[in-house]
């Protein structure tokens, strides 16, 4: 009996919307069909099972209750996205429209996201991607922003999360620092290299290194302080230092030999969440859901590659 009222419920709400938008049983029930004694018993059956009275009779009119009118505006959002759903699905993918707005941190943005928005254009065409690249940290609500691909630890919010994968950090330098400055062997022989760090509010002048199984926080020290991974990353390529950086912004290099890794086993554990955050709920932008589920499970594969070839 409840997996039957539970399959009836869009037809029940769209005979109380008709009842409430022509003002009477009769005149609903001839618009949809019925004798006005079958929309009696269904409006009856609603408010039986809701435990709330949803219209006040008259004999000359028919006026909505507060929990009424609540049913009413949510009958009505909830049928809609019922229309949204069925409309996009037989117009195929071409029919969904909108702006997406996404940010993601600078190395994962160019690295990850970008690479994969051809082939989501090629089936999404109608769908604009607004993406804004920053290591920084934005508020979805204040800047408006649908999607954040955010790498390291999360903070408690109402906001929903996909993980993309994990990311292991190495330290990596270009074979000519190496060959002009020497290559670390022990920890200590930091101290005679230049480190290139991060100056964003989430970063710290520590690199978390193992040392004979113990963890230790040693510091970094170098030329370069920079706003994102990506100046690391191209200053390390230059031969300015060592670099602490993720493997999946610098897979490419460390397959070429463009970068080398050294202390590989001081950074054992080293590593970064990373997630997708999003506005959640049953009520996302088609849009929206149509942009994470193509990227998620891409981006996971990409993840999931870390330290292959």
């Amino acid at each position: 009996m409840v997996q039957r009222d539970m399959d009836n419920r869009a037809g029940e709400m769209q005979v109380f919307l008709r009842v409430v938008d022509s003002g009477s049983f009769s005149e609903a029930a001839r618009q949809m069909l019925m004798t006005p004694s079958t929309v009696s018993k269904l409006i009856g059956r609603i408010e039986a099972r809701l435990g709330v009275r949803l219209l006040e009779r008259s004999t000359r009119r028919l006026s909505l209750t507060e929990e009424g009118r609540i049913y009413y505006d949510r009958s009505q959002a909830l049928l809609a996205d019922l229309d949204a759903v069925e409309r996009d699905l037989s117009r195929g993918a071409a029919s969904i429209t909108g702006t997406v707005r996404v940010t993601a941190s600078v190395g994962f943005g160019m690295v990850a996201v970008e690479p994969l928005l051809p082939a989501f254009w090629r089936e999404f065409p109608s769908i604009v991607v607004d993406l804004s690249i920053s290591d920084e940290v934005v508020d979805l609500y204040l800047d408006r922003t649908d999607v954040a691909f955010r790498v390291g630890a999360l903070a408690s919010s109402s906001l929903t999360a996909r993980k993309i994968g994990t990311a292991p950090r190495k330290i990596v330098a270009s074979p000519e620092y190496l060959q002009r400055n020497g290559t670390p062997v022990t920890l200590g022989d930091l101290a005679g290299h230049a480190c290139l760090g991060l100056n964003f509010r989430r970063s710290t002048p520590l690199w978390p290194l193992r040392d004979n199984g113990r963890m230790l926080d040693r510091a970094a020290a170098g030329p370069l302080l920079a706003n994102n991974g990506e100046t690391v990353r191209r200053m390390a390529l230059a031969g300015a230092g060592l670099a602490r950086i993720g493997e999946f912004h610098i897979r490419e290099d460390l397959q070429a030999g463009r970068l080398v890794e050294v202390l590989s086993e001081a950074v054992e554990g080293d590593t970064e969440d990373v997630h997708a955050l999003f506005l959640g709920g049953a009520r996302m932008p088609h849009r929206v859901r149509a942009f994470l589920d193509f990227m998620v499970p891409q981006l996971q594969a990409f993840m999931e590659n870390a330290g292959s070839g």
